[in-house]
């Protein structure tokens, strides 16, 4: 992947793009902004959930090892896996177990982190994405560009040319007379994947949340294709972060509250599954659920970083992002994109990479996004403290011009008598350029920093030689006082 400034220069001339983000995040926003207004209490709920996750995340290890108890006292078998290579290696031990060589999956944001598709595809298992979304995203060898609505750079056009020429090739075809109306592309995944429901020996699922007390594991979707998957299948293994914790079902509560309004802008969530081990005579008979490390732990240990573990995967931030709204989740190199993506992915990753140690960057800090969080994460914050750990570990060597730059903004700025010089000799330049707006795109090392700004032409004169020139002439005036 490239660097966040070359893919996002690149996302920037796809027109389509652009126009398709703008229209859907601008619908979310509205409906959520309507849903929230309706509660009186809307902000004690935020500060509730934010509170709940701190207290949570104080006292993880507590809560994981009575997790562990209760799931596995409800007959489930609980795996850790300390990174992705060890997921992907049980999950896939788990499948051949089960004799099985597809599986059928709920829209799970850590199974994308751990490229878990690409590890079955690696050991000849089929993986089926069964969210209508994630269909669309699978069957069109694209990537994921949203959290929420993982095709949100797709129109309704596209979307029929890709059933009509794809799914065919993977199972029940599309209608001949297929439309791009919603309904009927609707029915045409909801035809093509019934089948693969029906036959599938695995579901695969993640969780939004794991309740410590019970050993429980609750999924949240819009569609019904979650409870098949978790319902059907005879095995079903859930791959969940670490930090998916909610101590008690009280927690819950305030999550059910704050989730679906920030994310789908709806009051409450059309199916909420939860399932706790195996229950005799219904539903699968083999649950395993692998909790899943891959970095948190080192999140967690940063006083500051750790607050990026409180998302609950709403992407509130990713619909009032203007940067986001306008470069699309592929520029951002990762299946955590737009703001949270910039703060979590490095942590997660590392910011050994050039793409993963621009991402900090990929903000204007405008806060909408921190103003918008249903667990009040400080968003603009955390960008700041890893703009500063990538600036430190890239400290020594050859300096950059921007820190050349910068050292001799220092040295004028140290001086009152430089500074006058700097602006007498900044005044020269309005001379020479008369009466235009801006100075336009400068060549060289400026250019890219130039090209998308405008750099207004320097005043005829300082406000320093303003004052001065004003002061001067007001003692001249007759009856000055001297």
């Amino acid at each position: 992947m490239p660097t966040f400034p070359d893919a996002a220069r690149s996302a920037l001339a796809d027109a389509t793009q652009r126009r398709n983000l703008a229209h859907a995040t601008g619908i979310i926003r509205t409906k959520r902004a309507e849903v929230v207004a309706e509660l009186d209490n809307w902000e004690q709920l935020r500060a509730a959930a934010a509170a709940i996750k701190d207290r949570t995340l104080r006292h993880l290890d507590q809560h994981l090892m009575r997790f562990e108890e209760n799931a596995t006292a409800a007959g489930a078998v609980v795996h850790w896996a300390r990174d992705a290579e060890e997921a992907n290696r049980i999950v896939i031990d788990l499948v051949r177990a089960a004799e099985a060589d597809e599986v059928v999956k709920v829209k799970s944001m850590a199974t994308q982190e751990i490229e878990l598709n690409e590890a079955l595809a690696d050991a000849g298992i089929d993986a089926w994405e069964t969210d209508l979304a994630e269909l669309i995203v699978q069957l069109g060898d694209d990537w994921p560009s949203h959290i929420l609505v993982p095709a949100i750079h797709r129109n309704r056009s596209e979307v029929r040319e890709i059933f009509r020429h794809r799914m065919g090739q993977v199972g029940r075809p599309a209608p001949d007379d297929l439309t791009d109306e919603p309904r009927r592309l609707a029915e045409a995944a909801r035809l093509h994947l019934r089948e693969k429901f029906l036959r599938a020996k695995v579901g695969i699922s993640g969780a939004n949340f794991a309740i410590a007390d019970t050993g429980s594991l609750v999924v949240v979707e819009s569609e019904g294709n979650g409870r098949m998957c978790l319902t059907l299948p005879e095995t079903v293994i859930s791959v969940v972060g670490i930090e998916k914790l909610l101590p008690t079902w009280a927690d819950l509560e305030v999550f059910l509250q704050v989730l679906p309004r920030s994310s789908t802008g709806e009051r409450e969530n059309p199916y909420t599954s939860v399932w706790t081990g195996v229950t005799p005579g219904d539903g699968p008979r083999n649950v395993h659920i692998v909790l899943l490390d891959n970095n948190r732990s080192t999140v967690l240990a940063d006083e500051v970083g750790r607050d990026a573990l409180r998302c609950i995967r709403c992407s509130a931030c990713l619909n009032v992002c203007p940067v986001y709204e306008r470069t699309g989740g592929h520029a951002y190199g990762s299946v955590y994109p737009g703001p949270i993506g910039a703060i979590l992915t490095p942590q997660l990753r590392g910011t050994g990479s050039a793409v993963d140690a621009s991402l900090p960057f990929a903000s204007s800090l405008c806060g909408a996004c921190s103003d918008v969080c249903p667990v009040a994460i400080p968003i603009p914050e955390l960008l700041v403290h890893l703009r500063t750990r990538v600036v430190d570990e890239h400290r020594g060597g050859m300096p950059t011009p921007e820190t050349g730059a910068m050292k001799a903004m220092a040295w004028m700025f140290g001086s009152h008598r430089r500074l006058e010089a700097a602006q007498r000799a900044a005044t020269v330049g309005n001379r020479l350029l008369g009466r235009r707006a801006s100075i336009g795109a400068l060549p060289g090392p400026l250019a890219g920093w130039s090209s998308a700004r405008d750099i207004p032409v320097p005043p005829a004169e300082s406000f320093r030689q303003w004052w001065k020139r004003e002061r001067s002439e007001k003692a001249d005036e007759p009856g000055a006082a001297q």
